[in-house]
């Protein structure tokens, strides 16, 4: 996405990511970019908080606005947790036995079935 970004901006479309790798998207230069410091694949806000995922939407909007040279990082103040003790284990294997690891996949493959149900993507 930072590279389309790069490319609509200068086509003179102006744009903003939303991201949680900050080293990433920073490296690749984007014009504006509001960096959240969440696990990967939650860029707009804590899953099913409308809340969480207001504020990035309204943090977006306001550096699009007031963005004055390319480059911009606004850091959303929202956190994760309450310790950032996430960041250590956070996609981590180590220490899991092979029964926990099936239990972790099956739940993940159930939020992704609720999420394509909320889509109605059954």
């Amino acid at each position: 996405m930072s590279l389309v970004a790069r490319y609509l901006e200068a086509n003179g479309f102006p744009t903003v990511i939303s991201g949680c790798a900050k080293d990433i998207v920073e490296y690749c230069g984007v014009p504006r970019f509001v960096f959240n410091d969440f696990p990967l694949g939650n860029s707009a806000g804590k899953p099913f908080e409308p809340k969480s995922q207001m504020q990035v939407i309204e943090l977006c909007l306001e550096l699009l606005v007031s963005a004055q040279t390319g480059g911009t990082t606004l850091n959303n103040p929202e956190r994760w947790a309450k310790s950032d003790d996430w960041k250590a284990d956070f996609c981590s294997l180590k220490g899991l036995d092979s029964v926990e690891c099936v239990r972790l996949k099956l739940e993940f493959e159930l939020q992704q079935k609720l999420g394509y149900a909320k889509k109605g993507k059954d």
